[in-house]
């Protein structure tokens, strides 16, 4: 551990950091954490999507993160850096509007063929309903679900959907540092197992918008 990540560790604070040098440094150390989490929202983009663009929006965030942070709560400043990183991402890929109208229609149908399909037959409809209803074969269906991930990514964050309280649950929960806490590392572990249950039995389009987040 480096030297800067040992006090950065110590350090409960970090509004207190006035100058612009050690601001530059801290995002110098978080800079492998921006990159993932950049990588992560790019692997599911088209890929005229530039992950430099990504990685600036990220870099914006963390310095939100710097000036925002609130030692006072019960979230370490990673997670909360997490949250805000993502977040300037989502947000500058909304403002660029940057999915195709024949995407966004093809995630309406989709939703609107789900919701047909589950108000009539009072279930989750299965992958052959579906295909089916809108006449394609399997294939061209899962080539149209994937294609409408891109909306899903950018509406998971939505606040329409998750309230702030919600947000932070799910914020501490993709928390992937060690716990000192034997107990809450079970917790934790088992609250996990819970989750990834219960998205398991979710109908296709809702399993696949809560995998986006948190896998």
């Amino acid at each position: 551990m480096s030297s800067l990540a040992k006090k950065l560790k110590n350090l409960t604070d970090y509004r207190s950091i006035k100058d612009k040098a050690t601001k530059d440094k801290i995002i110098v150390e978080y800079a492998p954490l921006i990159k993932y989490i950049a990588q992560k929202i790019a692997s599911r983009l088209p890929a005229n999507i530039e992950l430099d663009d990504l990685i600036s929006c990220g870099v914006i965030g963390l310095m939100d993160a710097i000036d925002k942070f609130d030692p006072t709560r019960d979230n370490k400043f990673k997670t909360y850096a997490e949250f805000r990183i993502r977040g300037a991402i989502l947000d500058e890929l909304r403002a660029q509007d940057w999915v195709p109208r024949s995407i966004r229609e093809k995630a309406k149908v989709i939703d609107r063929a789900y919701s047909k399909l589950e108000s009539e037959l009072r279930r989750p409809a299965t992958d052959e309903e579906m295909c089916k209803e809108l006449e394609l074969s399997k294939e061209e269906f899962h080539d149209m679900l994937n294609k409408a991930r891109s909306v899903s990514v950018l509406n998971i964050d939505d606040s329409a959907t998750f309230n702030r309280n919600d947000k932070r649950a799910m914020a501490g929960a993709n928390e992937d540092s060690k716990l000192s806490n034997p107990f809450a590392a079970v917790s934790n572990k088992n609250f996990r197992e819970k989750i990834k249950e219960g998205i398991s039995q979710l109908p296709e389009k809702q399993r696949l918008v809560l995998s986006l987040y948190y896998y």
